[in-house]
């Protein structure tokens, strides 16, 4: 949970950057008194008050569901109630599902399920196992070695046949893998972040208690063996022998099982959005978090010794082990980490002047496959092997090179990938015509695979801001009458189911894939559909009938049942998509101009006090990044579905960000939902980071627990 005497500092400043329209803000975030007396909790503030108000009032049912379920032992009806009270989140439309990754046409020279495979957490990052071609793998190959990897995963054998493999077929291998960014590292301090676009680069530099390998195994890392009590509450991990080094490769410590205590305490203290994860998971963290115990040794993470290290749970977690795999349980060089400046609990000051700890790669310590050798804003950042790694034998890559690529030339990634200087690139529609001028498409474009990552639009319930926070841009140019009557609308469930309904999707997502793939890549609710199957039979209520499920049942269809009751006229789960198989991927299950209307008629008569015609429309702005071509299109997709579906009774406002630093800080790279700059904002998604649904639902819990609640402008 966001610290509340951290919000309270901050908003004084904030005051001064934020931009808010008086007639249909909240009261403004600064107007409180932070000064507080020794002993006494900070007075709350108004916006947070009202922040609660406006949860309950949108996100209640939900929550009350879903705190139902987090209170169920049985693990299978744990899902399904978690699948209920989805349910409900997606019925409240607070954010419209968008896309997954994947789903694309691309060429490449990377070796499928040559990577670590995992549909959670950072492992899929790691890219020291990767085999990579000189060439283009031909796309019947590709498809041989998937069907291969399916018969071998979990033998630990698929990477020896796929590197022979490739032999026979006639490729040569590389050791340098090279890709492309357009987001640099905020920080490099794993333990301080939980954006993707800093954990990326991060996760090279360090190994894991455990890590999934390229056959979806969990496999030891850093951990030689884990043992479990029998009461599930206490895990102890045997540490292995091996070093810490700085950016040179020098050793600069032993890793010691006292570096995950350091970790786990600095992650901690940092509150960097990752420390709920563990809330309420592992012992004391909730009192440590909320000051009522300062002793570190009393939260149940404890070296025993140099090579022993020991968990204790608050109560048997199902999927403690999955955890992982994901940043919130990197270690950390306690000795690194002080001669950096860093202090531990009420010492702890990320603003002191000696304080440098991942502020650049020169900054943190090495324990995992690769050091980072140059990192340049818009040029490169680069890895090389690191040659004290434990595991430094099965590593088939020597180095990795992210190359900068702005997105403003469309046929730029296709051509470093044609060239070579990237191992592969996905196809948009301008790529795609020119693969198939060039003779490449037939034989090499392939259709990659989706995954777990789900990407939203949010819709803005509570917006305060009206130009970008930190630098003046994207300024809005509704008036404040105009931005009053968006603010009442955005809070009117159906008129949200408007906007909901009235995006065609498959146009939408055929601006970046094209229109052969355009509904491939579609998702239709926050967690996937087939993310869990539940473990044996089980009987839940929806709304007042008893409902029994079969072990297998997927978790969609239980969610579909729900919003079926309930009425909702959207589709999260098909059991005829996927060839039959069923899925909540692949189709488009929200858009219905009919639909839309209806709700949008149903919200005109209960706002029947904002006059909403179609000479006087409800205004919604959108911002863009006018330099790639990409998400232009796809801004004006939203405008076109907009503007037709409703009928002329929504506006909408395209705002304009010169450059993707204008856009990330109008959404993505905000702290709170008083800084969002937008009414709706599509640059934001979730990946698990673990193998529970809860992965997802906790990041829209209240009072600033869930991540991705300040996505709809509170908290």
């Amino acid at each position: 949970m966001k610290n509340l005497a951290k919000l309270l500092s901050l908003l004084l400043v904030v005051a001064m950057l934020v931009s808010a329209l008086a007639a249909c803000q909240p009261k403004n975030p600064a107007d409180t008194n932070d000064e507080t007396t020794s002993g006494e909790e900070p007075e709350e503030s108004p916006y947070t008050k009202e922040s609660r108000e406006i949860y309950n009032a949108i996100l209640g049912d939900f929550n009350a569901a879903y705190q139902a379920a987090k209170a169920e032992a049985n693990v299978s009806k744990k899902w399904a109630m978690m699948a209920i009270a989805e349910a409900k989140l997606m019925e409240s439309a607070v954010m419209l599902p968008t896309s997954t990754q994947g789903g694309n046409y691309a060429l490449s020279r990377v070796a499928p399920y040559t990577v670590d495979y995992c549909l959670w957490g950072n492992d899929d990052e790691k890219w020291q196992t990767a085999l990579i071609a000189t060439e283009f793998i031909k796309a019947a190959d590709r498809t041989e070695m998937k069907a291969k990897w399916n018969e071998l995963k979990g033998t630990g054998t698929y990477l020896a046949w796929a590197k022979q493999f490739l032999a026979d077929k006639g490729y040569t291998l590389q050791t340098t893998y090279s890709t492309s960014f357009n987001s640099f590292p905020m920080t490099w301090d794993v333990l301080a972040t939980s954006r993707a676009a800093d954990s990326q680069y991060i996760v090279k530099t360090y190994d894991g208690l455990m890590e999934y390998n390229n056959e979806g195994t969990q496999v030891p890392a850093l951990a030689e063996s884990v043992t479990v009590s029998a009461d599930g509450l206490t895990y102890t991990f045997k540490i292995r022998e091996t070093s810490w080094v700085d950016s040179q490769g020098r050793k600069v410590a032993d890793v010691k099982a006292d570096d995950f205590v350091a970790g786990m305490q600095h992650m901690l203290d940092v509150h960097g959005g990752l420390e709920y994860l563990i809330e309420g998971i592992i012992k004391g963290v909730h009192e440590y978090l909320h000051g009522e115990i300062t002793d570190f040794a009393q939260v149940g993470v404890k070296a025993t010794d140099d090579r022993t290290l020991v968990y204790t749970l608050e109560a048997p977690c199902s999927y403690f082990m999955t955890m992982l795999g994901y940043g919130v349980f990197a270690p950390m060089s306690r000795t690194f980490y002080e001669a950096k400046g860093g202090k531990f609990g009420a010492e702890f000051d990320a603003s002191a002047a000696n304080y440098t700890y991942g502020k650049t790669q020169d900054d943190i310590a090495y324990c995992g496959p690769f050091v980072v050798k140059n990192a340049t804003d818009k040029s490169i950042i680069s890895f090389e092997k690191n040659e004290a790694y434990w595991n430094k034998d099965a590593m088939n890559i020597d180095k990795i090179q992210y190359l900068y690529n702005d997105g403003s030339d469309t046929l730029k990634a296709y051509n470093d990938a044609k060239a070579n200087t990237i191992a592969g690139a996905g196809l948009n529609a301008s790529a795609l015509v020119q693969a198939q001028q060039d003779g490449l498409f037939d034989d090499y474009a392939y259709t990659s695979a989706t995954n777990a990552t789900s990407y939203m639009a949010f819709f803005n319930v509570n917006r305060a801001a009206f130009k970008n926070f930190n630098d003046g841009a994207a300024i809005s140019t509704q008036s404040e009458e105009t931005a009053a009557r968006t603010h009442k609308a955005m809070q009117n469930v159906h008129f949200r189911r408007a906007l909901a309904f009235a995006l065609d999707r498959a146009n939408y997502n055929a601006q970046s894939v094209g229109d052969v793939l355009k509904l491939v890549s579609l998702r239709n609710s926050y967690t996937p559909a087939n993310f869990v199957y539940l473990e044996e039979e089980t009987k839940v209520s929806i709304n007042g009938t008893e409902k029994t499920y079969a072990a297998g049942t997927p978790y969609g269809k239980i969610m579909q049942d729900q919003i079926d009751a309930d009425g909702v006229k959207i589709t999260v789960y098909d059991p005829q998509a996927d060839e039959g198989n069923g899925s909540g991927d692949g189709y488009d299950g929200w858009y219905s101009p009919a639909n839309a209307m209806a709700e949008l008629n149903t919200a005109i008569s209960e706002l029947a006090d904002l006059g909403i015609t179609k000479e006087n429309p409800i205004e919604i702005d959108i911002p863009y990044p006018s330099a790639r071509e990409t998400y232009t299109k796809k801004a004006n997709a939203f405008k076109q579905s907009y503007e037709t579906a409703l009928e002329g009774y929504v506006k909408v406002n395209l705002v304009e960000c010169k450059n993707d630093d204008e856009w990330y800080y109008a959404g993505y790279n905000t702290e709170y939902g008083y800084e969002a700059n937008y009414d709706i904002y599509d640059l934001s998604g979730w990946g698990p980071d673990y193998g529970d649904p809860s992965t997802y639902l906790d990041t829209f819990l209240p009072e600033g627990a869930g991540y991705m609640i300040k996505c709809i402008g509170i908290f």
